[in-house]
């Protein structure tokens, strides 16, 4: 029959597995989050810092050595950060499904029964 200190477990535990995983989501957003502003601050800096170079350079080759350099770090900090992100993207794809990983492996307790009280009335 039904029992309903069961289905309160069960929904106590859906509950939690839920709750869980927005607080891991969140948390992994704010992670996110916090590192692009860190990674805006320290891209503006740096470009504040190579203007003001820029501005003190005495001749066309110096002026063109110093803006090859920065694209050049300014382009390998940004594929460094990309990744990052990326690797941090996945880590948090991966918490929010980790609490889901045990209930959806295994099979439920009563499929089988359902599955045969239906089959006979359906013929």
């Amino acid at each position: 029959m039904f029992n309903f200190d069961e289905t309160s477990r069960k929904s106590k535990e859906a509950m939690d597995t839920v709750l869980k995983s927005y607080s891991d989501t969140t948390k992994g957003f704010q992670a996110i989050a916090t590192e692009a502003a860190d990674f805006s601050k320290k891209s503006f800096q740096d470009a504040v810092n190579h203007f003001e170079t820029l501005s003190g350079a005495r001749s066309f080759e110096a002026v063109f050595e110093l803006q090859t350099g920065y694209i050049k770090s300014s382009y390998e900090n940004f594929i460094a950060e990309a990744t990052k992100m990326g690797e941090m993207y996945a880590d948090l794809a991966k918490g929010a499904y980790k609490p889901y990983e045990a209930p959806l492996a295994a099979p439920p307790a009563r499929a089988p029964k359902a599955a045969a009280q239906v089959a006979p009335a359906a013929a």
